[in-house]
C-alpha cells in the first residue's frame, strides 16, 4: 500500500540548523537563528536566556525583509 504522507515526509530536504536553545530545565523552547530578534535572545516561552547551537530541520528560507539583529 502505498502511504502518501510518508512518501511527502522523506521527500522534505533537511540540513544542520543553527539555532538557539532554552537554558531552563523546565522548558523546551528553541528557535531558529535566522528568526532571532537579537544576537543574544531570550526564550520567547519563559523569558530565560538562550544558548545557541544546531539542529537537523527542514530547510526552510526566512524571506522577511533582513532583520538589524541588536
Amino acid at each position: 500500500m502505498y502511504n502518501s504522507r510518508k512518501k511527502l515526509l522523506e521527500d522534505i530536504p533537511e540540513e544542520m540548523t543553527s539555532i538557539w536553545s532554552c537554558t531552563s530545565d523546565s522548558c523546551n523552547g528553541w528557535m531558529r537563528d535566522n528568526f532571532a530578534f537579537s544576537n543574544e535572545p531570550d526564550c520567547p516561552q519563559c523569558g530565560s536566556e538562550m544558548t545557541k547551537g544546531e539542529k537537523k530541520l527542514a530547510v526552510l528560507v526566512n524571506t522577511s525583509p533582513s532583520q538589524a539583529k541588536e
